[in-house]
């Protein structure tokens, strides 16, 4: 088995059921209320395939923004198969969705903080400094209270929809989701009584990705020194497509050297947080992520023949 092949293998937990994706088409399998398994197989379409999903640093901005949509779509997709309906979000009704859900991640995880971050750098400013120099000092430790603002927000924001019954659920096929790609890498084979012995943390997981962003963000805002406020806002929403890009190439790169002793140690926070985003699953979860890998892999295996 070729482990550079490996890393284009990801997936995403959808209401009960999961998504697994390869280099050219998915497979999301559901478990639908009469106990069944329903297998849905689609194809990633040409961006995958294309030349600028080959440029680095680009290259993480344009494909998040597609794997956004991919996992609205399967969303919708695993909750028709619950409800018995058949809506659709594609077109404009998705652009729409994508960019509300975005307004309000930015607002949230970097809006936010970088306004009690400024508010915290005026009040350190006026209370011990008054130097242009000293100033500067008062900047750099409210960039940092902002990043550990943003840091706390994204931790807290986790674990309070963690607690959250329905959401225990999407976490746990995380959790199953993550296993079955641990144990495929491992060569093992896959079936639910195997699989379950397999770890939770997965270096290439979308937690792991956010936590990056969000560390990285401390480190680039704490470069720009003091501002006014409404260009500490515009900088913090035009850094974005830099922070994904360079932390889409840092997972990448992570991913492709985890077998060094010191990548290992580099991607421990990133392992730990997903503790909050897997729960341990059960056997049927299991067999639903691996129906779900297995038809991803068939469909691919057809691809290339």
């Amino acid at each position: 088995m070729e482990k550079l092949k490996l890393p284009t293998y990801g997936g995403q937990a959808v209401i009960e059921g999961v998504m697994m994706r390869g280099k050219q088409s998915l497979a999301i399998a559901m478990r639908a209320p009469d106990n069944s398994i329903v297998i849905h197989k689609d194809s990633l379409g040409n961006l995958y395939r294309s030349r600028i999903a080959q440029i680095p640093f680009l290259r993480g901005m344009i494909l998040l923004w597609d794997a956004l949509g991919l996992g609205m779509k399967a969303l919708t997709i695993s909750a028709n198969v619950q409800t018995d309906e058949d809506e659709k979000i594609e077109g404009l009704a998705l652009v729409v969705t994508l960019i509300v859900s975005l307004a309000f991640a930015v607002g949230l995880f970097f809006l936010l903080p970088a306004s009690l971050g400024h508010l915290s750098e005026r009040i350190i400013n006026s209370l011990l400094f008054s130097s242009l120099s000293d100033s500067s000092v008062a900047a750099w430790i409210g960039n940092l209270i902002e990043g550990l603002i943003r840091l706390l927000i994204l931790v807290g924001y986790i674990w309070f929809i963690g607690r959250i019954p329905d959401i225990k659920r999407v976490f746990a096929y995380h959790g199953a989701e993550h296993k079955t790609i641990n144990a495929f890498e491992s060569g093992a084979e896959l079936t639910p009584q195997i699989v379950k012995g397999y770890s939770l943390e997965h270096p290439r997981c979308g937690t792991a990705f956010l936590l990056t962003v969000v560390l990285l963000s401390v480190l680039f805002f704490s470069l720009l020194g003091p501002i006014p406020l409404g260009l500490r806002l515009a900088s913090r929403i035009i850094m974005i497509p830099i922070l994904t890009g360079v932390a889409y190439e840092y997972i990448r790169w992570t991913a492709n050297h985890i077998e060094s002793p010191m990548v290992k140690w580099m991607v421990k926070p990133n392992l730990a947080l997903q503790h909050l985003t897997t729960r341990e699953p059960d056997l049927e979860m299991l067999e639903v992520s691996i129906a779900a890998f297995n038809a991803m892999r068939s469909e691919e295996e057809g691809i290339y023949l």
